[in-house]
């Protein structure tokens, strides 16, 4: 079955950055198009990045110059660099294959002092 299974989630300070994984499962992957989204409290989901399977990335605005999406087609994992956090990037942030239902469980990533 499909799994995605997201790491590097934290606590980090302002300027500070993270690194998030995306391990998956029971697709072929290297022609999947994969996304992040995340979810602060109180508001939508929202997408962040997306990335094709020939590894073409495209960024929501907020994150732009900031976050880098990457993928490792070997190692089926896709990867969210974030760099200069602010805290209003402060959310769950989700693994998901684009354009349908899987999603993994998220990962917290908090950027406070």
């Amino acid at each position: 079955q499909v799994q995605l299974v997201e790491s590097g989630g934290g606590l980090v300070q302002p300027g500070g950055s993270l690194r998030l994984s995306c391990a998956a499962s029971g697709i072929i992957f290297a022609i999947t198009t994969m996304d992040w989204y995340r979810q602060a409290p109180g508001k939508q989901r929202e997408l962040v990045a997306v990335i094709t399977g020939g590894g073409s990335p495209n960024y929501a605005n907020p994150v732009k110059g900031r976050f880098t999406i990457s993928r490792d087609n070997a190692k089926q994992t896709v990867y969210l660099q974030m760099n200069s956090l602010k805290p209003e990037d402060t959310a769950v942030y989700y693994c998901h294959i684009s354009s349908s239902q899987y999603w993994g469980r998220g990962t917290q990533v908090t950027v406070s002092s």
